[in-house]
């Protein structure tokens, strides 16, 4: 159950305030047998209170009274002081993560001939989106087959969204696709990357027969390949990542032809 300790009271704070609900005006004296706050601590809590704006005192009377703010008012000023916390803990989490990123960047880079493999649509998922997030120079995405990255969902979303960002960082994307799987998209996909993505000059998505499987392949050096459920070819079943240059030297030998032979692809064919 919650209290108001979770919105950042402390058990005196919060024993004086519901006390003060059940009988305001009351004397520091009167709130301290009621509230149980020792003598000595009350006029620190009231102090509190008061600082916070859950407290008003009638600083003419003597002894000094004290009555509870309402409690709408009350909570509504504990959430915004919470909110006001929050945000100056991300700013400070931001910071730092711009100066760990700038400091880590400089270590030594991953050895090439490194692999990894994941087993499952959401670990799957996770590293496709990783690894397209190091892209600085180029994406090649190809899908040969049904493949959850062109699809409705959210994973679909997730890798529209990555290509989204790689393009921001100045790196090209280029999408490759069979007939296949052109002819089972529903058309909202295919919208998406026309009203989304079709504006950036480095963005470009194209046809052919000539195209199998589903792999990225990211800045030259490092190729994300998909594994397929056998049951359901739409959800992913595990995902290679392989970081090898003379390997992602091969896929391109193979994919440049086919690239410049396929036909330019728009959200209306």
């Amino acid at each position: 159950m919650a209290n108001l300790r979770d919105l950042g009271l402390s058990e005196y704070e919060a024993r004086a305030y519901r006390a003060l609900l059940d009988d305001s005006p009351s004397t520091a004296k009167e709130l301290s047998r009621s509230s149980d706050v020792p003598m000595g601590r009350v006029y620190d809590v009231l102090k509190d209170l008061e600082q916070r704006g859950l407290v008003r005192s009638q600083a003419a009377s003597r002894p000094k009274k004290y009555v509870a703010v309402e409690p709408e008012a009350a909570l509504d000023r504990l959430l915004e002081a919470k909110r006001d916390e929050l945000a100056e803990q991300e700013s400070q989490y931001e910071s730092a993560v711009n100066e760990l990123e700038a400091d880590l960047e400089a270590g030594v880079p991953t050895e090439e001939g490194f692999w990894t493999a994941v087993v499952g649509p959401e670990e799957s998922a996770d590293l496709l989106i990783e690894r397209l997030d190091t892209a600085d120079e180029r994406v090649i995405a190809v899908a040969g087959g049904p493949t959850p990255q062109f699809d409705v969902g959210e994973y679909g979303d997730e890798v529209a969204a990555a290509f989204q960002r790689a393009l921001e960082r100045g790196a090209e994307v280029s999408v490759l696709l069979g007939p296949d799987l052109i002819s089972t998209l529903p058309a909202t996909v295919l919208e998406r990357y026309e009203s989304e993505l079709a504006d950036h000059p480095g963005f470009e998505v194209r046809t052919t027969d000539r195209v199998t499987g589903s792999f990225h392949l990211i800045d030259g050096v490092e190729a994300c390949i998909e594994v397929p459920n056998p049951l359901t070819p739409r959800e992913p079943f595990a995902m290679l990542d392989l970081k090898d240059r003379e390997f992602s030297a091969d896929v391109r030998e193979t994919f440049d032809p086919r690239w410049d032979e396929a036909e330019l692809l728009t959200a209306g064919e």
